[in-house]
This record gives C-alpha cells, sequence and structure tokens, in this order.
C-alpha cells in the first residue's frame, strides 16, 4: 500500500508543482494528477525509483539493478539506491542527472537538466529542501543544505550551505537574497 500511496502522492504534487501552487496551494483534481502522471518523464523516472525501492524492501531480486539500467538507457539519469526523493520531484529533462550516494531531495524539487548532486571528496552528500528549482548544469556537492525555496542557477557549483529563499549562482556559487 506504500508503493501506491507514494506513486499517488508523487502524481498529486507533480500537478501541483507545474501549476506553481505551491505546498499550501489547492489540491490538483485528479484529471490534473493523472496528466501530469502521463505527460511528463520525470514522473516516469520517480515511478521506477518507488518500484526500486520497493523491491529492495521486499528482497525482489534483479528488479533493482534492471529498472536502474533501464532509467540510465531510456531517460539518461543515473540515481543511486539509497537517495531519498520527495513526492512530486520533477525532473523537467532528465538526460544528464546524476543522484549520489544517500542524498536527500524534498518535495517539489525542479531539476532542469544536466545537474549533478553529490560529493567529491566522500564526505557526506546534499540535503535539497523542498520547492527548491535546480538550473540546467548545476552541481550541489559535499555535506550541504539547500534551503526551502530557493533556486540554484544555471552551472552554478554550490560548495556550502544555501539559506531558505535565496539564489545561488557562479563557480564557486555566491548567496543572494531572492528578490520578491
Amino acid at each position: 500500500m506504500a508503493l501506491l500511496s507514494d506513486i499517488v502522492s508523487d502524481a498529486r504534487e507533480l500537478a501541483r508543482a507545474m501549476r506553481k501552487a505551491g505546498p499550501d496551494g489547492p489540491d490538483p483534481s485528479a484529471k490534473d494528477a493523472v496528466k501530469a502522471a502521463l505527460s511528463q518523464d520525470g514522473y516516469k523516472v520517480l515511478l521506477s525509483m518507488r518500484l526500486r525501492q520497493s523491491a529492495r524492501r521486499w528482497h525482489v531480486p534483479l528488479v533493482n539493478h534492471s529498472l536502474r539500467l533501464f532509467s540510465t538507457a531510456v531517460y539518461g539519469i543515473e540515481i543511486d539506491r539509497d537517495v531519498t526523493l520527495g513526492p512530486g520531484v520533477d525532473f523537467a529533462h532528465t538526460l544528464g542527472i546524476i543522484i549520489g550516494g544517500d542524498s536527500k531531495i524534498g518535495a517539489r524539487v525542479r531539476f532542469l537538466g544536466n545537474n549533478t548532486v553529490g560529493t567529491v571528496k566522500d564526505n557526506g552528500y546534499p540535503v535539497i529542501e523542498d520547492d527548491v528549482t535546480i538550473g540546467a548544469g548545476a552541481r550541489i556537492l559535499g555535506p550541504v543544505r539547500v534551503g526551502a525555496r530557493s533556486i540554484i542557477g544555471a552551472n552554478a557549483v554550490v560548495l556550502r550551505d544555501v539559506p531558505p529563499d535565496s539564489v545561488a549562482s557562479g563557480v564557486p556559487a555566491r548567496i543572494h537574497p531572492k528578490k520578491e
């Protein structure tokens, strides 16, 4: 039942993110959730990850590895098995996304493609809070925390914590307050 609940929650949160309603916005209709699930490649990646997690939990051999290979070959995305994905994570462009180790990704985080979330020195993995947007080509490396509702600019390299409601841009990333 947890698998079915996660799948439905992913569709609803993805529909909410597509409407930019935010976590406190009105619940999306069933039609909006089905439309999001059927039209977004990112939803299929989430579904694959949820199936992988269930297969591991139930000790079903070869399913986790097979689905990982499928996601890599078909969608060009690599997600390690210990990664935690919140509901409604949106992979706008799946190609070139790598999420490693035991990174934790919050609800409705939006990846715009060719992103790396991981570590270089094996000293810990990032925690990305809810409603963060990660621009194309951005890298988030090491034991950093990206605060809720922040924006990581295209090609930014984040090596230190980003407070909530901030913008990180540049190499290495500099932190700026988000303008209203």
